[in-house]
């Protein structure tokens, strides 16, 4: 993939695979010019810098590095995410911390270093959650405890930003990823499970990101039509 020269320029966290990376290849074949921020390399062509989103002061001088590179932002996709799975006494404390920390800390870290450019351009923002950010589950304490918050951290900031910066919050169910390749088999869907592809969740995002001025979509849930763990 080339990345563009011409057209938006949106930033994508967890860019180089699952959703980030559909979202990336949706906002390139729309014109668009995405940036990623990950730990591995983005499709060839896709500018990106490497960071490792745990650490947050990183995240957000990496954030101001890929600004500066594309001449401003005008949408920001914080689609990093990750989770260890397991019962709170047998997750080591510093692996359930780092759940919360990419998955809620960075997202704010990102929009915050990130916020000035989308002032000046009346950008967007997506922010991912999940529908365990609405839904909480048994040995998923810092996946929910980091969703939920990411749920709240978003409608809090579209009313903060309303009239400047859009905001949406986006819900997905479980889709089609690697995100749950390393998990323990027991915490890994079926073969049956019903999994919902990231180009459809993806399409939703470029949705979101390219609404008319003036015009705000708010919260999206977007899942298999059987997803079981939502509502």
């Amino acid at each position: 993939m080339t990345a563009a020269t011409t057209g938006p320029a949106v930033l994508v966290t967890g860019g180089s695979s699952g959703l980030g990376a559909a979202v990336v290849a949706g906002v390139a074949k729309s014109g668009g010019r995405p940036y990623v921020l990950d730990r591995q390399a983005p499709s060839d062509g896709v500018p990106w810098q490497a960071c490792d989103l745990a650490d947050t002061r990183a995240a957000e001088a990496a954030t101001r590095r890929l600004a500066e590179e594309a001449g401003g932002l005008d949408g920001v996709v914080t689609a990093a995410g990750v989770d260890v799975p397991g019962r709170l006494g047998d997750v080591p404390a510093e692996v359930w911390e780092r759940t919360v920390t990419v998955d809620l800390f960075a997202t704010v870290a990102v929009i915050r270093a990130a916020l000035p450019y989308l002032e000046r351009s009346h950008g967007s923002v997506v922010t991912i959650a999940s529908t365990l950010g609405v839904k909480a589950v048994s040995d998923a304490t810092a996946y929910c405890a980091a969703k939920f918050g990411v749920v709240g951290f978003t409608r809090a900031l579209a009313a903060e930003l309303a009239g400047s910066v859009g905001v949406t919050l986006l819900i997905p169910g479980g889709m089609r990823t690697a995100f749950f390749d390393e998990r323990e088999e027991r915490y890994r869907p079926g073969a049956d499970a019903e999994l919902n592809d990231p180009a459809h969740v993806a399409a939703a995002v470029l949705f979101a990101l390219y609404q008319p001025p003036g015009c705000a979509v708010r919260e999206l849930v977007v899942c298999a039509d059987r997803e079981v763990s939502y509502p």
